[in-house]
């Protein structure tokens, strides 16, 4: 019995044992299913997405005895971190620092601490061993290092990133930023006004291109000054720059207490990519950002209509040929010509898709003419001719640029008449729609004999070598045959001054030109008229010999094509017989920005850029007396050590 006994409690022991350790705890560790996508959400959570350290640096807290410090006393736990980070030499704590500093500072609004986390991701990416190109944590310490420096540099109005030499004393020591302020002066502008992009949200534009890279992505404001002499570049510009700060053996500056960095600012649109610790590394850049922060800006409704009824008359009474970069040397211009009561914000999405595929964007540069669209079409032709002509004498007095003579025009509806002014031989035939009097009969005085003859007797421009024309009404749109829109806009147009004045010249000295007495009737309205004498001489002029021609053309319906029309002009209109190719797209009239109509002028300029032969070396031109002689870019990299 005895025995029978004990044999029982040797048993029940281990059991009641057992029985009173679950009784006092249960089991710290287990594992419970989740959906996928959380999952993968806490995985990749990091201070940037979810204002929450990563995981990783989560570790390095719970592995240095500081998760719960770092809760409550911030500072105290980034200071110890610190201490342990030079000690140690440690990339993982480096990198803990980087993404630390930066919540700390969202939460604090300290911008000391926004810097200290770009210097620590700067560390981490290029003070240590080189990391794994598949380590999550690389493209987190790019961001940290570029959003700490937007941050830490973050002080004008607005918002604006003001650059400039510095010195900042920090809970780590003291940092001293050199600064060439010499690098702001841009092809005789200066540059200011310098946005950060990365934080906006665009609008307007369907797709948003950018270059994950190092670097705080910025816009700059890069304005012709008031009185500047013109120039190519577009005068309200900003352009796309990157700011880098530059830190030379990093963490022993950082050891020391005492850290000297360089403020870079890279400007050249056609750099990709910056030399850091024998490394090649892309740099950030926003060119869609960039663009619609320029357009945008623009109040382009109204610009649009002032300029259509007259009131803008300084500018667009001579045409405007603007180029979004300065000029390289065998790049081939694409000129965008926009249509009525319209403006070169209208070509914003198709540039934008365009120059950001490195096939176009590396043999092609964008240039946009404006005009005031409401001015005889004759005339506004004989301004596109003259500004192009004007902008290549200039560019390549030599006519060495092998870019510049396979020019590229596009057009949109009136602009497509423009540009078909670029590509024809006219000989008098415009002339005999005015008088039958021969042109050295006429009494004129010498600049008016000039310009009219300069306007009325096209030729070819020898450098345009392909025309591409969008929903162009070569033979009148039947909107314009409306009365009422006809009365409205001889109410309300104001013709350029130049025209007017020209028109009123040649009647007082030769009263017998009938044909013209009736001056405001002289207009683009009236020459898009179905019929008008104009349009049935250049409907019928073919492209000159050596000129490539290809059509876009918008319909709504699905019907017979010859029935078919995109709400202003008739596929009967719009298209033209002895093109090199026709694309019926569908559309509505304002067709620039659909995706269908943007790759079919992507596959003209990929041919048109396979017939053209290999480029040039990219060297620039020097365009503009101001600009830089031999480079585009110009970097301030003061040594620290002098």
């Amino acid at each position: 019995m005895i025995s029978s006994r004990r044999a029982v409690a040797r048993f029940a022991a281990p059991l009641l044992v057992a029985a009173l350790l679950c009784g006092c705890a249960t089991s710290p560790i287990g594992v419970k299913r989740m959906d996928a996508d959380a999952v993968q959400r806490s995985l990749t959570a990091n201070a940037l997405t979810e204002n929450e350290p990563s995981i990783e640096t989560t570790n390095v807290l719970h592995r240095r005895g500081l998760y719960d410090q770092f809760q409550t006393d911030p500072v105290r736990t980034l200071a110890e971190l610190h201490r342990i980070a030079v000690a140690e030499n440690d990339d993982d704590t480096y990198f803990a620092l980087a993404e630390l500093s930066f919540l700390y500072a969202d939460r604090s609004h300290n911008r000391d601490y926004s810097i200290m986390a770009a210097l620590y991701a700067w560390s981490f990416l290029f003070g240590g061993h080189p990391l794994d190109p598949v380590d999550p944590r690389l493209r987190v310490a790019i961001d940290l290092y570029n959003r700490g420096l937007t941050q830490g540099y973050e002080q004008g109005k607005n918002g604006q990133v003001v650059l400039s030499a510095q010195t900042y004393t920090l809970p780590i020591g003291k940092l001293e930023v050199y600064f060439d302020p010499s690098v702001l002066e841009w092809h005789g502008r200066h540059l200011g006004g310098f946005i950060p992009v990365a934080e906006l949200q665009v609008s307007g534009l369907d797709n948003r291109f950018r270059t994950p890279g190092i670097g705080a992505p910025l816009a700059a404001n890069a304005a012709a000054p008031a009185g500047q002499e013109e120039t190519l570049l577009l005068r309200s510009l900003k352009i796309p720059v990157t700011a880098l700060v530059r830190i030379d053996d990093v963490r022993k500056q950082i050891a020391s207490g005492t850290i000297r960095a360089n403020l870079e600012l890279h400007t050249d649109p056609n750099e990709e990519n910056v030399r850091i610790a024998d490394r090649s590394v892309p740099l950030e850049k926003e060119p869609s950002a960039v663009l619609a922060s320029m357009v945008a800006e623009a109040p382009v409704i109204k610009q649009e209509l002032l300029a259509f009824i007259g009131t803008v008359t300084q500018q667009r009474d001579k045409g405007r040929l603007g180029a979004l970069t300065p000029h390289v040397r065998g790049r081939i211009p694409i000129v965008f010509v926009h249509g009525t009561a319209s403006s070169p914000a209208r070509w914003a999405e198709m540039v934008n898709v365009l120059m950001n595929d490195p096939r176009i964007n590396e043999r092609y540069e964008a240039w946009v003419f404006a005009y005031n669209s409401s001015s005889p079409i004759l005339y506004s032709g004989y301004l596109l001719r003259k500004a192009l002509s004007d902008a290549v004498a200039s560019l390549d007095p030599d006519g060495t640029d092998t870019g510049l003579q396979q020019m590229v025009v596009i057009g949109h509806s009136q602009g497509g008449l423009l540009t078909k002014l670029t590509a024809v031989d006219s000989g008098d035939a415009f002339w005999r729609n005015i008088t039958s009097k021969r042109f050295e009969d006429v009494h004129l005085d010498p600049k008016d004999r000039e310009l009219l003859g300069a306007a009325v007797f096209v030729k070819p421009l020898p450098f345009v070598k392909r025309v591409v024309f969008i929903c162009t009404p070569h033979r009148g749109s039947f909107l314009a045959v409306s009365d009422w829109v006809r009365g409205i806009v001889t109410r309300v147009v104001s013709l350029p001054a130049t025209v007017t004045r020209m028109g009123v010249s040649v009647l007082t000295l030769n009263p017998d030109m009938v044909r013209l007495v009736n001056l405001e009737r002289v207009n683009a309205v009236e020459n898009m008229t179905p019929g008008n004498p104009f349009l049935k001489v250049l409907v019928a002029l073919p492209i000159a010999p050596g000129i490539a021609a290809n059509s876009i053309i918008a319909v709504k319906g699905n019907g017979p094509l010859e029935q078919e029309d995109d709400g202003v002009v008739k596929y009967t209109s719009a298209h033209l017989g002895g093109v090199e190719s026709e694309k019926i797209v569908h559309s509505t009239h304002s067709t620039q920005a659909v995706p269908e109509t943007i790759e079919e002028v992507r596959r003209i300029l990929l041919l048109h850029a396979a017939k053209s032969g290999e480029p040039e070396a990219p060297v620039v031109a020097a365009a503009m007396s101001h600009a830089p002689k031999h480079r585009l870019l110009r970097v301030a990299r003061t040594a620290a050590a002098r």
